[in-house]
């Protein structure tokens, strides 16, 4: 490696930021039942301090993304206190995530219900969302929607997908100058017959619909097998409308598995494509990186450190593919050469530079090493585990 693509390592290092998830670090399972850790967290300060010992690990992941009734009891009035935990924890609130897919009031869809009672509510919790963001100075409210329908003839599409336009636009309204709405998609599940917000196009157009504060939100977990999600990154970037993502990794559908465990070689794609982007155009992509998954198994610490460091390991490898060369290659349909342009910079071992940043950043070389070594983790379980015990009795 040339001290020229050293540089330009430790450059993009400087600048890549992922957010961390709340909810990764809480007691968390699957639709069969909820599995419990010791160490899990079951407050917000308790999330939070989590989220810090990944920060002061890795160096990369300075916010946490919240989910409100999970992480604000009490709305607004809550923000102050959880603005004062993530300071004391070294850490800054991120995204602001509504919730109207848990009451039961949403069995039939939010914005889609066809309830106009029930749309009313699921707005005004998004309006109080926007309020807590402009509470926790957070520029991103990130949508997700469950609403959609199992049977055919049992919802008209057509009215869901107008409600649909009415309560983002509203909600769009509300926004701060410097807020955006994150609006994300997902071809199935919970609905199996029709998504209301089913891709990125339907995705796209609501946005678009919403105004110009709105974009996309990608979720890489949140696609039919064998879709190409770089060329979906590549077309929003084309649109100005790629606003974020969810990462996390995936074999079969919403597996929600550690970033870069099934195919890492999908997730430096991806960053290529954004890199290519940058290099052409000669602007940054404005573009929220965000986690989420599920951490039912491995340890929820220890898994965001290593998705962390998975992450910055992609992230740097793309840096170095050569996009002037690639860019003649590509001109002269060389495929050979273009191919190989990608693959060179992939099979890079970029680790020791990354190592040479951390140590200039005062973070330990092997951030799991350290993390593990540090104490933490068995304060933790003594701390927390008589209250996961009790709800693994609760359930019993």
């Amino acid at each position: 490696m040339t001290a020229g693509q050293e540089h330009k390592i430790l450059d993009a290092l400087d600048a890549f930021r992922i957010e961390l998830p709340s909810w990764g670090f809480a007691n968390t399972g699957t639709r069969f039942g909820k599995f419990q850790q010791a160490a899990a967290a079951t407050t917000i300060d308790e999330k939070l301090s989590d989220a810090g010992q990944v920060h002061r690990f890795t160096g990369c992941c300075p916010t946490v993304a919240v989910h409100v009734l999970w992480d604000f009891p009490e709305g607004k009035a809550s923000a102050p206190d959880v603005i004062k935990a993530a300071e004391y924890c070294g850490v800054k609130i991120g995204a602001i995530n509504p919730n109207v897919f848990q009451d039961q009031i949403y069995k039939h869809g939010s914005l889609g219900n066809p309830d106009p009672e029930i749309r009313r509510v699921a707005l005004q919790h998004i309006l109080d969302c926007i309020g807590i963001a402009t509470a926790t100075d957070s520029r991103d409210i990130s949508l997700w929607f469950a609403d959609g329908s199992s049977y055919p003839g049992t919802a008209n599409i057509r009215h869901r997908r107008r409600w649909f336009e009415e309560g983002l636009a509203e909600a769009h309204r509300h926004l701060q100058p410097n807020q955006r709405l994150l609006v994300e998609y997902k071809p199935f599940e919970p609905a199996f017959y029709h998504t209301d917000l089913a891709d990125w196009g339907m995705s796209l157009l609501m946005s678009r619909k919403a105004g110009p504060q709105a974009r996309v939100l990608v979720d890489t977990g949140h696609h039919y097998q064998a879709q190409n999600i770089e060329q979906i990154v590549a077309w929003l970037l084309a649109e100005n409308m790629l606003g974020g993502f969810h990462f996390n990794d995936r074999r079969y559908a919403d597996d929600d598995l550690t970033l870069g465990s099934i195919d890492p070689y999908q997730v430096f794609r991806i960053f290529h494509e954004i890199a290519l982007f940058e290099w052409e155009t000669g602007q940054r992509a404005d573009i929220a990186y965000m986690i989420d998954q599920s951490h039912n198994l491995k340890n929820k610490i220890e898994e965001m450190i290593q998705t962390a460091v998975t992450a910055q390991e992609l992230y740097a490898k793309a840096t170095l593919v050569d996009h002037e060369a690639l860019a003649r290659y590509q001109s002269k349909s060389e495929l050979v050469d273009a191919e190989e342009c990608l693959k060179h910079a992939f099979a890079t071992d970029v680790r020791p530079v990354i190592e040479e940043w951390r140590k200039a950043q005062g973070i330990p070389a092997e951030p799991l090493k350290a993390f593990r070594s540090s104490g933490y983790l068995e304060r933790a379980e003594r701390e927390r585990g008589e209250k996961n015990s009790a709800a693994v009795s609760s359930y019993a």
